[in-house]
């Protein structure tokens, strides 16, 4: 396969490219499980003992939604579109905040060109593309927005003649730089929120900005490479997907897809490690052909220093990020960073390939309010979840007793880890959220074609099982849990599932989704999260947006909105077709939502030439709060 083939693919199809999975059955042979809708739900979910648990949930939530057409909601639900533009709800305007390409400092006014294109010098002082995950800072009473721009486009950051293949060292930089994270100011002013150019807090954090390696695995024989051969010291962070804030106030950015970044120009090396990872082979940019750090055949253990959470003080533009190697090496979604009730920080941690695992951090020591707690990340137990199909569940550790691994492997491999322990696997668990109001929490499970088809990347069983209910699952549903005592840090919990997404316009069984979703809200693929401080969990989407087959109705990705009391679920905001909706956070006063628009199609947000990655701003013309 070319290069250029390889540029086309999805990461998920990139990942089955370089390491193809074979059948644990004949694909022609898996049919839709025998359930109808309500009998799936009344059946193999009833609430049982977790009732008195949870409070209103899901069977109780369809009595609620029948009753109520908008109760708890200040909006009313909007429409499919299939466009290419924004729709919000009456009553609310929006406004693009940034795009990819717009000039964070003076000196980069106007080098986004009328040919769509970016100089390399100018590469890392411009606003990068493909945003993702994002949090919004009060620094000394300034409003600062932290952003991931997870991937880039080659077809459309390089030269047309390029074809999308990387040429030299310079068109490699060029794409580095326009991946990472920025942080930037931003302020209201008379024409709404702006960002603040050449603020002293604005930086851009790229794949060649220095960082520190901390944790066990600091220092390790696996993470010492010829130019840093006491393995402390890393340069980049790399598809950084969702994020997290701390508790002291700094922000978390997490590798994702690291593996397309590194290929072989000669022989791979060998080990089990670089096989469940998906590394190996050719990389997706073709950064090794020009940089030996990603060639696997000069820098074996370049790709152990990627795949983790890294903190950033959005506070000092001269601090150095921390990759924190306590809280596990995998595809990294986001993280979601809770107080337990006996004061230890709790970490929550999905990796988003299919059939892999969701994870817990739980630090040793407790934490303080005013107290700066990144050693607390450094020093912990990592988890992964084991979810029975009676509706319990429990956190396993990943000690060198349950693995068979010694400390520094289990962070190094946790993939590998999880497997030994025998954790749950999972439909592709991408955002983690906790409800601010309860001591619950959220994950998003966004689909898994290869649900009882096929295993994942490990030989682990992927079965149909308690929160994973349906073979060959291209809608996604979203699981939740409440810790026993209502203690994050708690080894036990009940779960049970908030929504099923589905379309039950051309199923009447469990496709067609819970009975949360209608003809009027229904939706494919929830991928990111986030409460609001009322307790509303807000859902963006990352699915098949052609309105088409099993998808038709669904139109393009969208955000919504669920009460988690009633389990109702109405559409807040849709986005451009061929574009997911990602990254959400709201202004200190709570008046201003900012979203991320990744990848759109047509020529959005310009009405001309290239589309361009953005953040929106949404505010209600009323001013009112509404996050």
């Amino acid at each position: 396969m070319t290069d250029k083939s390889l540029i086309d693919l999805s990461w998920d199809d990139f990942d089955e490219h370089r390491d193809p999975r074979p059948d644990s059955s004949d694909f022609d042979a898996v049919v839709e499980r025998a359930i109808s809708r309500r009998g799936f739900l009344g059946g193999a979910l009833a609430f049982g003992s977790a009732a008195s648990v949870f409070g209103a949930g899901l069977m109780s939530s369809t009595t609620a939604a029948r009753a109520g057409a908008h109760g708890g909601f200040a909006f009313k639900p909007i429409g499919i579109a299939t466009d290419h533009e924004i729709h919000v709800p009456e009553g609310y305007r929006h406004k693009v905040l940034v795009r990819w390409g717009d000039a964070l400092w003076s000196e980069a006014d106007g080098a986004y060109g009328d040919d769509g294109l970016v100089p390399v010098a100018m590469s890392d002082k411009v606003f990068g593309e493909n945003t993702d995950g994002m949090e919004l800072f009060d620094v000394d009473g300034k409003e600062v927005i932290a952003v991931n721009s997870e991937y880039v486009n080659p077809k459309i950051n390089l030269p047309e003649a390029s074809e999308g293949v990387p040429a030299d060292a310079d068109q490699v930089t060029l794409l580095k730089n326009f991946q990472g994270v920025t942080v930037m100011e931003v302020a209201k002013g008379a024409n709404g929120y702006e960002v603040v150019k050449d603020s002293p807090l604005n930086r851009r954090i790229t794949h060649e900005t220095e960082m520190t390696l901390a944790g066990p695995l600091a220092g390790h024989d696996l993470v010492k490479t010829s130019a840093d051969p006491e393995g402390r010291t890393v340069r980049g962070t790399m598809n950084n997907c969702g994020s997290g804030r701390t508790l002291w106030g700094t922000y978390l950015t997490c590798e994702e897809n690291f593996n397309g970044y590194f290929g072989a120009t000669g022989e791979m090396p060998e080990g089990e490690g670089y096989a469940r990872y998906g590394i190996g082979g050719e990389g997706r940019y073709a950064y090794e052909k020009f940089d030996t750090r990603y060639d696997l055949s000069h820098e074996p253990n370049e790709p152990h220093r990627h795949g983790f959470v890294t903190e950033i003080d959005p506070a000092d533009p001269t601090s150095t990020p921390v990759k924190r190697t306590a809280l596990g090496r995998f595809k990294h979604e986001n993280a979601e960073m809770v107080h337990a009730s006996d004061g230890r920080v709790v970490v929550y941690l999905g990796d988003d390939e299919r059939g892999e695992f969701l994870y817990r951090y739980v630090s040793t020591d407790t934490w303080e309010e005013g107290q700066d707690g990144g050693a607390l990340l450094d020093d912990g137990t990592l988890y992964v979840a084991k979810f029975n199909d009676d509706q319990t569940g429990a956190w396993l550790p990943l000690t060198p007793e349950t693995t068979g691994m010694d400390a520094a492997e289990i962070l190094a491999f946790t993939r590998l880890a999880a497997s030994a322990a025998g954790g749950t696997t999972m439909d592709r668990p991408e955002w983690v959220a906790a409800n601010p109001t309860k001591p619950e929490a959220y994950v998003a499970l966004t689909n898994n074609k290869n649900r009882g088809v096929k295993p994942n990347a490990g030989g682990d069983d992927t079965s149909v099982n308690g929160p994973n209910p349906r073979e060959t699952n291209n809608f996604g549903q979203i699981a939740r849990w409440v810790p026993e005592g209502g203690n994050h840090a708690a080894d036990n919990f009940e779960w049970d599932l908030f929504v099923m997404a589905g379309n039950p316009t051309v199923y009447d069984n469990a496709y067609g989704g819970s009975e949360n979703v209608t003809e009027g809200n229904m939706f494919n693929s929830p991928d990111g999260m986030a409460f609001s401080s009322d307790g509303m969990l807000w859902i963006q989407t990352d699915g098949d947006d052609s309105n088409e087959g099993e998808f038709a109705g669904q139109g393009n990705n969208q955000m919504l909105v669920g009460n988690p009391q009633t389990g109702e679920i109405a559409r807040f905001m849709t986005v451009p077709n061929g574009a997911e909706v990602t990254g959400l956070c709201w202004s200190l006063d709570g008046k201003t939502a900012f979203v991320g628009v990744q990848h759109p199609g047509g020529s959005w947000p310009d009405g001309a030439g290239k589309p361009r990655s953005s953040i929106v701003a949404v505010w209600r013309e009323d001013g009112a709060v509404i996050g």
